[in-house]
């Protein structure tokens, strides 16, 4: 029989006579589309530039740590020394008028930071890691307007402005301001005669600056065990905050004290990553803070969030009948630093042993 049709899918008939004939043609080998070797070619090609791409990448990475270690190795070394309250203190060359606080090198922050990448994650470090490579304010010159210069760390896009609202650090504010009939009490059991013909009690720091006293019950990150029991209302109070840096160089804690005619000119304090509380004790007439250009007074058992990165000035203008200005001040974290940052910040700036 005879097929008609032409093709194995055609329409016709056909018979037994015809199937050597069907086989030989479904038999025949498929050309491929794409010639195998050329394929071939393409994928190897595909292949060794993503290798190549990849180890750009990490040479990348790798100069940029490289910089920032050499940047930092020619900038000189740490000083571990303690902090205190910024509104007293002989600043140290090249530091940011802290007391205590000395500068550090970009060079150490980063080798600390990396120490910190192999033990745990570079997961959330992208803000730490840019501040380690830079240098104090955005893109290592001055901050907002030229008023905001931290003087060792500068951690980038945190909001920035002179005051913090209250709400920011709720918690810790109304818990401050629910204590502060004791750390009223614990400031009447520790205070002394600031004139000067007396020697201080222990516990007390020397004058930093003329009319300025101050007792820390902890000290760049380092709690002080004898002034905390001497204040165990105001210490109580501490260990129920959620945002002190008690475990950081950046966190201190303690009584500040400024007599009448006092005056404390501008300064910055080390980092935009921390927030300074100021519970209100014994608030006389005239007394002033300005930060940022911005005037504020304190209150009697209230607080005010201050960002003292910012250029800021304390005055009292009072007569000496009104006695000395008294407030309580925490390191708290700035409400907008991640936990993981703060984890990464706590490791990098780790209290001296």
């Amino acid at each position: 029989m005879e097929g008609t049709g032409g093709e194995l899918g055609g329409q016709g008939n056909w018979g037994l006579e015809d199937a050597p004939g069907l086989l030989a043609r479904a038999s025949l080998p498929i050309i491929p589309a794409w010639p195998l070797p050329l394929a071939s070619s393409a994928l190897t090609l595909l292949l060794g530039a993503l290798t190549s791409l990849f180890l750009w990448y990490c040479y990348r990475l790798g100069s940029q740590d490289m910089q920032a270690l050499g940047d930092g190795s020619r900038a000189g070394s740490v000083s571990g020394g303690p902090g205190g309250c910024s509104e007293a203190g002989r600043p140290s060359p090249g530091s940011s008028g802290e007391p205590g606080e000395g500068p550090r090198t970009e060079g150490l922050v980063s080798r600390r930071l990396r120490a910190y990448a192999r033990r745990y994650s570079w997961a959330g470090m992208g803000r730490v890691r840019r501040a380690a490579q830079g240098g104090p304010g955005p893109g290592g010159g001055l901050g907002v307007l030229g008023i905001q210069r931290p003087g060792l760390l500068f951690l980038p896009d945190l909001p920035s402005a002179p005051f913090v609202p209250r709400d920011a650090q709720r918690h810790d504010v109304e818990l401050l301001e629910s204590s502060f009939p004791a750390i009223l009490r614990d400031f009447g059991a520790v205070s002394c005669d600031f004139s000067g013909t007396t020697p201080l009690p222990r516990g007390w720091s020397p004058p930093l600056a003329p009319g300025c006293y101050q007792l820390l019950l902890y000290q760049a990150g380092r709690c002080q065990p004898s002034n905390c029991r001497q204040c165990p209302g105001a210490y109580r109070a501490l260990r129920g905050l959620r945002s002190f840096m008690n475990a950081n160089t950046f966190g201190n804690a303690g009584f500040s004290v400024l007599l009448p005619g006092a005056r404390l000119e501008s300064r910055c304090g080390p980092t935009n990553a921390r927030v300074r509380c100021h519970l209100g004790l014994k608030i006389p007439p005239g007394c002033e803070l300005v930060v940022g250009g911005e005037p504020q007074c304190w209150a009697e058992g209230h607080c005010l969030l201050v960002d003292d990165s910012f250029l800021h000035t304390v005055a009292h203008n009072g007569s000496p009948e009104d006695g000395p200005r008294v407030v309580f001040i925490v390191d708290l974290w700035h409400p907008n630093v991640a936990g993981a940052e703060r984890q990464a910040l706590d490791f990098v700036f780790a209290p001296d042993p």
